[in-house]
């Protein structure tokens, strides 16, 4: 399970956080999910963000309620599909539109990563885990 797994090496627009979420003992996707508001406070330092905190908090909810590939859990949280709940409201062909559109603008040149049946499969991942809260 990647809940469990060491979030390794994080973007490096998230190099600041990852310093400062190291020196305070985080290290796991789980850990990082479970930080209250208060916590996450008290790790802002130097040039992390809380904003940015956030945002990874926000992947490693999804690497851990839905055992996504982190960089699964980035590109959804960029396009804007960052909570289970938004992924559960969504259809395949949005998520396939809104993530293609954020590898277009970042000019990736790969192909894309996500087609309908991977969209419908972490559609169904999300609504699942729905109906287990």
């Amino acid at each position: 399970m990647q809940a469990d797994q060491p979030f390794g090496s994080l973007p490096a627009s998230f190099r600041h956080e990852q310093t400062q979420l190291l020196a305070a003992g985080i290290t796991t996707w789980k850990a990082l999910m479970a930080l209250e508001e208060t916590q996450l406070s008290r790790v802002i330092k130097g040039q992390a963000t809380a904003r940015n905190l956030k945002r990874l908090r926000g992947m490693a909810a999804l690497v851990c309620e839905l055992d996504l590939a982190a960089a699964d859990a980035a590109l959804l949280l960029h396009a804007g599909l960052g909570t289970v709940g938004a992924l559960a409201a969504s259809d395949p062909q949005t998520i396939v539109r809104q993530t293609g559109r954020l590898e277009r603008q970042l000019n990736s040149g790969r192909p894309p990563v996500v087609d309908l049946a991977t969209a419908h499969r972490w559609i169904e991942l999300a609504r699942n885990r729905q109906l287990k809260n």
